[in-house]
């Protein structure tokens, strides 16, 4: 399992000398607990930890609570009278309709209706909060400043002095209800608050990459490693932290997209299965880099979709394995794929022409020169548990 996955995570990063690499305010903490450190998207990050196998530590978020260190992604702060307008001549979602301290997945889009990358944008009373992917995190940052250009009281501030955690779980509920001084009954699925957690003043926003219920926690840097480890002193809950391995597998088995595999600014949010991103006021008013080509996909259907493949047996389909028809003939390519420890399964995600992404076609996939069955299912492959 770890030659797998780390074969995973080689696949994703860039071409970064190890003495480029950047540190998270936890890596001293991880390297201390065990983490088998790895380069990520310009970062080292512990892909796993010595005391569970990545098999195991997916199996524990599933059934209890895990903490898993995000601080590579890069947060900013959208400030000014014209910051929504802003934001939503970028993306596809609806941020003026927002409530305060509630926010939304959305997506970057090009002229032509790919995607640039999937980001959340927060509304807080001040300022939209933007939590966005470390891999993009210097393509965002030039696509949004280069839009600036031309905008008024508008003003980008990248956070540089925060950490980022998720706390993912069944019982990750209780587990801040011990530690922060928000209410957590209160806090639904994508609504965000500033509290104190254990003692130190955060961010805390209701949400994550497991399809299970969570947060995600901004925290002041020097008091990252203080905060993550009055989580794990818990009596009552029990938490183990986790790398990239387990993160990867969770989120594919909750269907959700990693950039550069799945999505992509050669794949339109209706193609990738995100057709509820674009907000129902978007679609009429428009406003947003590549309106047409969007409002296209969704009324005629876009010619291909990502679906959702169940493999009967053999070895794990990876990223590029070709996807085959009934008769032999290469009609497209798995993006993410892999063993589901939840099901004891192979799993996989992949591009297929619309008129063969009906769940229970039936397709073929090549994985080491084999041919495999496999079947298109409805996605998630495990049940989500957002707290709605």
């Amino acid at each position: 399992m770890w030659k797998l996955r780390t074969f995973f995570i080689r696949a994703q990063v860039r071409a970064y000398g190890s003495d480029t690499l950047q540190r998270t305010p936890l890596y001293d903490f991880h390297v201390k607990h065990g983490g088998k450190m790895v380069p990520f998207a310009g970062y080292s990050m512990p892909v796993q930890y010595s005391s569970q196998s990545i098999a195991d530590s997916h199996k524990h978020c599933r059934q209890h609570v895990t903490i898993f260190d995000v601080s590579h992604m890069l947060q900013s702060k959208l400030h000014g009278p014209n910051r929504v307008s802003f934001m939503e001549s970028l993306v596809v979602a609806d941020i003026k309709g927002l409530k305060t301290n509630t926010g939304s997945l959305t997506v970057y889009t090009t002229p032509s209706g790919g995607i640039i990358d999937d980001l959340i944008v927060s509304s807080t009373p001040d300022y939209l909060y933007i939590v966005s992917n470390a891999g993009c995190a210097e393509k965002d940052l030039a696509h949004v400043n280069k839009e600036l250009s031309s905008w008024k009281d508008v003003e980008l501030e990248v956070i540089e002095d925060h950490a980022l955690i998720a706390v993912q779980g069944p019982s990750a509920h209780r587990l801040l209800s011990e530690v922060a001084s928000c209410d957590m009954n209160a806090l639904k699925f994508m609504n965000t608050t500033l509290c104190d957690v254990a003692g130190v003043p955060c961010r805390v926003t209701r949400c994550g990459y497991t399809g299970e219920d969570g947060v995600e926690i901004s925290i002041p840097e020097a008091k990252a490693e203080q905060v993550v480890e009055a989580l794990l002193a818990s009596k009552d809950v029990d938490v183990k932290m986790a790398g990239l391995g387990a993160r990867d597998t969770l989120r594919m088995e909750a269907g959700l997209c990693l950039y550069g595999n799945d999505i992509d600014e050669t794949i339109s949010p209706i193609e990738a299965g995100l057709a509820w991103t674009v907000a129902k006021r978007r679609r009429q008013e428009g406003g947003f880099p590549g309106h047409d080509v969007i409002m296209k996909h969704l009324t005629l259907k876009p010619q291909r979709r990502r679906v959702g493949l169940l493999l009967e047996s053999g070895a794990p389909a990876r990223h590029g394995s070709e996807i085959l028809d009934t008769s032999s003939s290469a009609v497209g390519q798995v993006t993410s794929g892999g063993p589901s420890p939840s099901l004891a399964k192979n799993i996989a995600m992949g591009y297929v022409p619309t008129k063969l992404s009906k769940v229970g076609t039936e397709l073929t996939v090549k994985v080491r020169s084999k041919l495999l069955k496999a079947t298109v299912v409805k996605m998630p492959f495990v049940n989500t548990h957002y707290y709605i």
